[in-house]
Parts: C-alpha cells; sequence; structure tokens
C-alpha cells in the first residue's frame, strides 16, 4: 500500500508594481488577491481569506476614508491612452455625479467582473447623469489592452504611485496573523457634478467585486 503525499500549496508569481512582492497563494477558488503586497516574509495563511471585510483576523491600517459631505480631493492621471484626465473635467461632463472607483489590478477575476458589471450598466448611469471612472496602480498599456479586451466603454485612469489612492482612503495597510500587506483597499465615491457643490454623495470602501454595482445602483436609486 502506498504512502499517500501530503497536500501542498500551489504558488504563483505576480509581477511586481509596487513594493516587494512575494509569491500569492493559488487558492484555486478564483478570488482576486492581487491587492494585497506583503511588506514581511512568510506566506498568506489559507486559514483567513485576507480580502473579508467580516473576518475578524483582518485588521486595516488605512488613510481617512472620505465621508458623506466632504470635498473630494482634486486629481489629475493618465488615461489608457496617456492623455491627462482631471476630475474638474469629468464633474463638468455629468449632470448629477461621477463615480469613481478604485480596484486592484486590472484583467484579474473580480476587478473585471466589477468593470463588466459597470460596463453592462452604463446605459443605465448615463442616463441618470453619471459618469464612471475606474483608476488602478495598473500602467496606462496594461489599461488599454484591459479596456480593448472586455469592451469598456469608459475611462480607466493609471495611479501607479498610488497618492490619489491615498488620499481618497483607498490605499493601505492590511495585517493578517500578523503578517502586513500594503495595497488597494477596493471603493467606490460618488462626487457631485460641476453643476453640484461637488461634495461626496456617496462612500463606500472594502467592498466585494461581485454584486457591488448592483448594490451602487439601488443605493442611488438608479433602475
Amino acid at each position: 500500500m502506498s504512502e499517500s503525499k501530503p497536500h501542498r500549496k500551489r504558488w504563483r508569481w505576480r509581477p511586481e508594481t509596487s513594493h516587494n512582492q512575494y509569491p500569492v497563494p493559488d487558492h484555486g477558488n478564483g478570488r482576486d488577491h492581487s491587492a494585497l503586497r506583503m511588506a514581511s516574509s512568510g506566506p498568506v495563511s489559507s486559514a483567513a481569506d485576507p480580502e473579508s471585510p467580516r473576518n475578524s483576523l483582518y485588521e486595516e491600517n488605512a488613510m481617512p476614508e472620505l465621508t458623506v459631505g466632504d470635498t473630494a480631493p482634486d486629481f489629475t492621471l493618465p488615461d489608457a491612452a496617456g492623455a491627462d484626465v482631471s476630475l474638474t473635467t469629468l464633474r463638468r461632463s455629468a449632470e448629477h455625479g461621477v463615480v469613481v472607483y478604485f480596484y486592484p489590478r486590472a484583467s484579474t477575476p473580480g476587478c473585471t467582473k466589477e468593470a463588466c458589471d459597470f460596463r453592462d450598466s452604463l446605459a443605465a448611469w448615463a442616463a441618470a447623469g453619471y459618469a464612471v471612472v475606474g483608476i488602478s496602480p495598473d500602467s496606462p498599456r496594461a489599461l488599454a489592452n484591459f479596456a480593448r479586451k472586455q469592451s469598456l466603454p469608459f475611462t480607466l485612469l493609471s495611479d501607479p504611485e498610488h497618492r490619489v489612492m491615498e488620499e481618497w482612503g483607498a490605499w493601505g495597510e492590511k495585517k493578517n496573523y500578523g503578517r502586513t500587506y500594503t495595497g488597494v483597499i477596493r471603493s467606490t465615491v460618488v462626487v457631485g457634478s460641476d453643476g453640484t457643490d461637488g461634495t461626496v454623495r456617496l462612500a463606500r470602501y472594502n467592498v466585494r467585486a461581485t454584486g457591488h454595482v448592483a448594490r451602487l445602483r439601488k443605493e442611488l436609486g438608479i433602475d
């Protein structure tokens, strides 16, 4: 009778975008863990989901989050074509407001799902007077590939130094079993248009990719 071999975790490498990076565990469940950047040695434990906001072993130490009534910090970032786009310009193009959503990495499962949900409901967003813009640490070239493959008609912006993410509270440290990770906190902030006071109308942090767009539309009363 042959002796059974112990189960071994599978590991895969992701390209480095910021900070020193170690292998990210492949749990085989399709979850997007690319937001996590390991700042200490050792593998991520599969005993807890580091993206779950309900995990009691999960902590965050992020920049202050924006809340309703705050003035959203202005920004200017390059889009997928390398052209500069500002929040001021986006606010001028929208009747009611701008939906600014932050995501960890283009072309990963969770981020693709979220982007496609915005794409599939973009007509409803436009009819309600909202512009949609996605921001990630990806390069303009990666954003262009992402937009082309998924037929994304809305603006994607590149924030490789995560300056805007920090200002908007969408970048921070995450602790899991004593190990510290720094990365993008999946978030969405809705800002009033140029015809309004331009303050934050709604802010949601550490959201799940699946179902987030539908919940957002329900909160804003968009059919």
